[in-house]
């Protein structure tokens, strides 16, 4: 067995390098889980230290059993050191929930993504009424009424102005801390109608982000105007990143289908838009025989391949998973440029180096994790996969035989093992599983990479001239084939599982076994295979009984299977990504047992639930108070109770001042002889102290502090 391992490890070569961005990326995760914000000398010192005790120990000839566990402590070392230095660099104001309506003045930078309540667009505020210079966000998502206006535009909006929003229940999605690294300072939702202002000119990098976002959102009209909504919609948002045109019926299909990732410009659209003009570019070269003696075409073709990402990337508006795709792609141009193999593990693991030293942030979100782990699992494969053997001499139609099943084969086993490489986090993160999506990309794919990309890159760039219209019809039948493929494959019986998440350590475990197994080169590597499932087979815990959401506006509680909404329609967002969390179908309460007015719902018997909800701004009356104590276990009032009736006795009561300090909770029941005993897990025990969680009111009292 010694001797085993002793060849396994020899066999590793200098892939023990690439050990080194895990271990920076686990420095970054670790920061991000600390529950109080450390602080930033302590992490550079050992940064510091840790690296020069490594480089001290190669320079003296260490061996290999010495060198590498000191690498790795200094790579984990300087990404915790790094992520710390990335919070401090991009500190930015946050703003303070206001206690009344505001005024605000600012940039339309870009159109976002549609809301549940309107169209949204990010804002540069150059005023906010009731806020100082120095408070004022550098960003805001505002959702405002009507017609978004356009990238460039100066408004006006009376509005709502809030924080970034908490998560739906603790240990769901931080949207605040995504938002603190994107440079969002808050949210605003407008009251009344935007209006269209002068104000002074912007500073000259705000112009230039407006002019390309202007230029971006024409471009995606354009689309709209030649393919109409539906089919120039999804058209526009593989182009551009706008999803403005798309509408939830179709959000919903491309998810239960598996097909939700083709809308999101990332690694897949990178990689189909760099390699058509690769290839594109090398034919050209190779077919011209004065310039093809005259130039090396596979590097001309590389420099046109990295061109193409980057003006790809200015298009489609540089979101993170974007920005992301795009440096690994370009890593791989450079290589060819530097006469080096394009597609190994130690390119990737340079282009995980670059990404987490530009983003540490990164380490914790979905789209870092999912695309790097398809990514590795997909190289791995290359590596793996058998060389076939060129025929001398054999008939065409055996050849075209043999190379069609040669091209299934792959793309089957290609699907297959990044499907199973990211499934462990779209069930950790999304709880949604698209139990055909390995059908579904398998009739999508041939469309998608041969058809629809490369006619809707070519008919985008030439859309400004009026060129486009041949090449984004044929993108537009690719869209249609899409659509049609993944409504049947999303209609199937069974479409779609809900899993419950794992507890939060098991995540990690699976990204490591994932990695080993494609890291490391032997058969130890096997071992790796129980650890990455990890997410699917780790035992869940107990189901919370009930869940309130921040300031106790709605609440939920388990039944069965089921997660009974109190308030239906009411923060349906947050009440679903709680369902999906804790494996739970979504359902409305009856209207039969309970009694609800316009500011309170209260259950008629304990069966039929165990929570009295108000919701109003004002406190109830004692009358009020006793009705609600006497009718469930547990009240949520929304607005801060001065004193409790004597029916409250025995109950959990839970007022605005619990929701200011805690934010939504989880409650589990513990029935014992005494009565009924809850243990409450708080959204902001979960999140602690960190610059994202902090919201700078001024205003608060002490007594909602």
């Amino acid at each position: 067995m010694r001797a085993w391992l002793v060849e396994e490890a020899a066999a590793q070569g200098l892939r023990w390098r690439l050990w080194a961005p895990v271990a920076f990326g686990a420095g970054g995760a670790v920061y991000f889980s600390l529950r109080s914000e450390p602080a930033l000398w302590p992490l550079l010192l050992a940064a510091v230290a840790c690296v020069a005790v490594w480089l001290t120990a190669r320079r003296r000839g260490g061996r290999r059993s010495l060198t590498w566990p000191l690498m790795m402590l200094a790579c984990l070392a300087s990404g915790l050191a790094a992520a710390k230095l990335r919070t401090e660099m991009i500190a930015a104001p946050i703003a303070p929930a206001l206690g009344e309506p505001t005024v605000i003045e600012a940039w339309v930078v870009d159109v976002d993504g549609p809301g549940q309540r309107g169209a949204r667009v990010v804002v540069a505020p150059v005023w906010i009424r009731g806020l100082a210079p120095a408070q004022t966000p550098v960003r805001l998502r505002a959702t405002v009424r009507g017609e978004p206006p356009r990238p460039g535009e100066a408004i006006r909006l009376f509005a709502i102005l809030n924080p970034p929003p908490a998560p739906a229940s603790p240990g769901a999605y931080d949207f605040g801390r995504n938002a603190y690294f994107q440079g969002l300072g808050g949210v605003a939702f407008a009251l009344g109608e935007t209006r269209r202002i002068d104000l002074q000119p912007a500073p000259w990098r705000l112009r230039l982000a407006m002019a390309v976002n202007s230029a971006r959102y024409a471009l995606a009209e354009r689309i709209v105007a030649r393919l109409g909504e539906r089919t120039g919609g999804i058209a526009a948002a593989m182009t551009t990143s706008h999803e403005t045109w798309i509408s939830p019926a179709d959000m919903d299909l491309m998810r239960d289908s598996g097909l939700a990732h083709i809308l999101s410009v990332s690694g897949l659209h990178m990689a189909i838009v760099g390699g058509f003009v690769f290839f594109a570019v090398r034919l050209g070269v190779a077919a011209w025989p004065w310039l093809a003696l005259r130039v090396p075409g596979k590097k001309v073709a590389a420099l046109a391949g990295l061109t193409a990402i980057g003006v790809y990337l200015v298009v489609s508006g540089a979101p993170p998973p974007a920005e992301r795709a795009a440096i690994t792609a370009s890593i791989a141009f450079l290589a060819i440029l530097l006469d080096r193999q394009a597609v190994t593990m130690h390119g990737l693991a340079v282009a995980a180096f670059v990404v987490l030293l530009i983003q540490p942030e990164a380490i914790v979100t979905p789209g870092f994790q999912m695309s790097f782990a398809a990514t590795a699992a997909l190289v791995a494969l290359v590596e793996a996969w058998p060389r076939r053997i060129r025929e001398i001499s054999a008939p065409w139609p055996i050849v075209a035989v043999q190379r069609f099943g040669g091209w299934l084969t792959a793309a089957v086993a290609a699907s297959v093992v990044a499907g199973l490489a990211t499934g462990p986090f779209a069930m950790q993160h999304f709880n949604r599983t698209a139990m055909y999506g390995l059908l579904a990309n398998l009739g999508t794919a041939p469309v998608a990479d041969f058809i629809l990309m490369p006619a809707l890159a070519l008919g985008a760039a030439l859309e400004p001239l009026g060129l486009g219209g041949p090449f984004l019809a044929v993108a537009g039948w690719g869209v249609d084939l899409m659509l049609a493929i993944g409504g049947w494959t999303a209609g199937l019986p069974g479409a779609v599982r809900t899993v419950a998440s794992a507890p939060d350590h098991v995540l990690p475990i699976a990204f490591l076994g994932i990695l080993f197994v494609c890291l490391w080169r032997g058969r130890l590597r096997w071992l790796g295979v129980p650890l990455a499932a990890a997410v699917l087979i780790w035992p869940r815990a107990p189901t919370p009984d009930l869940w309130i959401g921040d300031e106790g506006t709605n609440a939920a509680f388990h039944r069965e299977a089921t997660a009974v909404v109190v308030r239906p329609g009411v923060r349906e967002f947050a009440v679903d990504l709680w369902s999906r969390r804790r494996g739970l179908a979504m359902t409305d309460r009856t209207e039969a047992g309970w009694l609800c007015d316009r500011f309170s719902c209260r259950p008629e018997s304990p069966d039929a639930g165990p929570v009295a909800l108000w919701w109003g701004r004002g406190a109830p009356d004692p009358d009020q108070m006793e009705a609600l104590c006497r009718a469930a276990p547990v009240v949520s009032v929304r607005a801060v109770v001065e004193d409790l009736a004597p029916s409250c006795d025995g109950r959990l009561v839970l007022d605005g001042v619990d929701f200011a300090r805690g934010g939504a909770l989880e409650l589990w029941s513990d029935a014992s002889a005494d009565g009924d005993l809850w243990r409450a897990v708080w959204t902001a025990d979960v999140r602690g102290d960190r610059p994202w969680t902090r919201q700078s009111d001024p205003d608060v009292s002490d007594s909602g502090a």
